[in-house]
């Protein structure tokens, strides 16, 4: 085969997957992820966009959306969409970009290259990085949790990059994945009994894409299960090069059933009966897959922080409903969104747990730079009556241990709203209860 041909071979593979070619089901637009990409294409500070996210949380379709949105500005000549998991398209950038200029003759100087799954070519960040400092073109390259995460991203491309996590449907997604619109407070409280049904529907089933627009109850229990096999098989076993396949398995299990509760690994490790070392490894691989993440306790003292039980969340509130009854684990499953959406707004080491020495927990603590931010509880409760007084209790005490950041008082309920000044013990607060479907679709 000539050179020429070859690239025409090539151009013609691209073509299903371009604009220019034909035109690609991009799905239902998730705007906000759309806009944070286009923000650092556009930007003057000439960054690369990374973006990764859990398996199956819809990267390649954000990608899809962003070269519509790109085509549609820019011309569709000037985009150029590569998904690398596609066994006919060759993995060789520079025969790719050599072809596409050559044929596809782009009219930008810097045209814009989104790379999916990136981590299928071998090298690849040479040749990014050499056209990054050469300035020909401005790109997004996406990574597969299997190999290629936000640390290696940042560390393959030495600080070129702002980093985009995608996460599974966010509440406010996923109601305009089932055609519900929430564009002001009037359409939320007259919409109100119908959200808190998808709420429900929500917690039970979780926000994968996929898992949102199958409607056999059957069948996203079985895809969700898959989800769980593949991550643990590729993202971690196979990644990571573990030969103890069943004390992973089993580790992961533990995890998935015991979600929003503390973990303590030495006390793991004497359960089940694996060093410690290990439940530390096979923990922080889990945690690297985004199947899980870990949220520390809150401390002054970094040794305490670092030797104290963690709290350990799933990234996806469906993935339990494999295990357990959702009817007994609701709260728990509130709590977990809760950490979800707190860990999409803010990164990790803002989100922490609180407990004082006497035993009184709150299930979260948000940290803005060195001040305490809020104390969040979460309460499977419609009514005051219904939720325990020891939650109301903690937060008071963490109040009166943490009064000189003068945190903000929340408990997270199921559809109960108030401001109430709570007293117990001489301590005093006002707490603001919180629907939270209210929250979710602030």
């Amino acid at each position: 085969m000539s050179y020429i041909t070859n690239m025409e071979e090539i151009i013609h593979t691209l073509a299903e997957w371009n604009f220019w070619g034909k035109r690609l089901e991009t799905g239902v637009e998730r705007e906000g992820y759309v806009s944070r990409i286009m923000n650092v294409l556009e930007s003057r500070i000439n960054k690369i966009a990374t973006v990764f996210g859990v398996r199956r949380s819809g990267k390649s379709f954000v990608m899809r959306q962003v070269a519509k949105k790109l085509s549609e500005r820019y011309g569709k000549r000037n985009v150029l969409y590569v998904n690398f998991e596609e066994t006919d398209i060759p993995k060789d950038l520079g025969k790719i970009y050599k072809a596409y200029v050559q044929i596809v003759k782009p009219t930008l100087s810097k045209p814009f290259l989104l790379l999916d799954e990136i981590q299928e070519v071998d090298e690849w960040e040479r040749w990014v990085r050499s056209m990054h400092e050469k300035e020909k073109a401005r790109m997004v390259v996406t990574g597969s949790s299997a190999k290629l995460m936000s640390e290696e991203l940042a560390t393959l491309l030495s600080g070129r990059d702002i980093p985009v996590e995608i996460f599974p449907l966010s509440f406010r997604e996923f109601l305009e994945f089932n055609n519900v619109k929430i564009s002001n407070l009037l359409e939320v409280f007259a919409n109100k009994e119908k959200i808190l049904a998808y709420l429900r529907d929500f917690l039970k089933n979780g926000g994968f894409p996929e898992i949102v627009l199958e409607k056999s109850e059957s069948l996203r229990k079985s895809i969700l299960m898959r989800y769980v096999e593949t991550i643990l098989v590729k993202d971690v076993i196979r990644r990571f090069k573990i030969r103890e396949h069943a004390k992973l398995e089993f580790l992961a299990n533990f995890y998935l059933e015991n979600f929003a509760s503390l973990i303590s690994f030495n006390r793991l490790s004497k359960f089940l009966k694996i060093p410690v070392k290990t439940v530390e490894r096979f923990s922080k691989f889990l945690a690297v897959s985004r199947i899980i993440f870990f949220v520390p306790k809150f401390s002054y003292g970094l040794k305490e922080k670092e030797v104290s039980p963690r709290k350990v969340y799933v990234i996806d509130q469906g993935i339990p409903s494999i295990f357990l009854k959702f009817s007994e684990n609701i709260g728990k499953l509130m709590e977990n969104l809760v950490a979800i959406e707190l860990l999409r707004k803010h990164s990790l080491e803002n989100v922490y747990y609180f407990k004082t020495r006497e035993g009184y927990e709150v299930d979260f603590l948000i940290k803005e730079g060195l001040r305490v931010k809020q104390l969040i509880q979460v309460s499977y409760a419609n009514d005051f009556d219904e939720i325990e007084p020891r939650e109301c209790r903690a937060l008071l005490h963490a109040k009166e241990l943490l009064k000189k950041d003068k945190p903000e008082l929340i408990i997270m309920t199921w559809d109960y709203e108030d401001e109430k000044e709570i007293s117990w013990f001489g301590k005093k607060a006002c707490i603001k209860f919180m629907p939270l479907w209210k929250w979710l679709l602030r």
